[in-house]
């Protein structure tokens, strides 16, 4: 029987997180350790001068054995596997994220930071994300096949399995592309404004960014923008 750690960077009670943790139980035994709240675009960003506090979670899922934890995604994966779980786990599941985390994006993204805290663990490690809506049907209806295929995939050291589904009715999803590739494109370009200036010559300023679908043939985000479920590796530092 696998042990599974999952975790996200949305935050315990998220959504998509508690149907992760309702469809990794058809795999092995489940134990959850996530943020106490919203971390999104943390990185691989990990609590070093500070501590971590981890408080049992009552959680929706029967059967699962849940903490909320103060730190990042990658503190959840960390403190999980090297001090807080029984057994290290097998496999680090991290999402179901809550907007895609393709091409570029994946610099920023805490869903994928985690993943790839987990591959430098030794452990097996899948980031799931999903578009920004409130329809899941895709993701609902393909993600049992895939974390059935990719739990038997092998990968390298400092690999993750990455998987984006895209955001479209299931009617309209074209199916599965694996292999993707990561994209250097990005789904936002971004600029910055200025929202007001101070007497110092200070001023505050929010980024703006400007939807963009232009994508290489054979990629992560091209995969999504044509309706495909997104299935491909990614890379960090070996």
């Amino acid at each position: 029987m696998r042990s599974i750690l999952i975790t996200n960077d949305d935050g315990i009670l998220a959504d998509g997180f508690l149907r992760l943790a309702k469809a990794a139980q058809a795999f092995g035994t489940v134990f959850a350790v996530a943020p106490e709240s919203q971390r999104s675009a943390a990185s691989h960003s990990i609590t070093l001068h500070s501590h971590i506090d981890l408080f049992p979670q009552e959680f929706p899922v029967p059967g699962i054995r849940a903490y909320a934890c103060s730190g990042t995604p990658a503190d959840c994966v960390r403190v999980g596997s090297l001090a807080l779980l029984p057994v290290k786990p097998d496999v680090v599941i991290s999402g179901i994220n809550y907007g895609y985390n393709a091409a570029t994006d994946l610099q920023y993204s805490a869903t994928v930071g985690a993943a790839f805290e987990a591959a430098f663990q030794g452990i097996h490690a899948i980031a799931l994300s999903e578009g920004a809506s409130s329809s899941h049907e895709v993701t609902d209806a393909y993600l049992h096949e895939i974390l059935a295929e990719l739990l038997e995939q092998p990968l390298g050291w400092g690999e993750i399995h990455n998987v984006n589904f895209p955001d479209c009715p299931l009617a309209e999803c074209r199916g599965i592309l694996r292999g993707r590739k990561v994209s250097r494109g990005m789904f936002f370009r971004d600029s910055y404004r200025v929202l007001e200036t101070f007497p110092d010559g200070g001023m505050r300023m929010e980024v703006d960014g400007a939807y963009n679908e232009d994508a290489e043939p054979e990629t992560d985000f091209r995969a999504i923008v044509d309706h495909y479920v997104s299935v491909g590796t990614a890379r960090n530092i070996t």
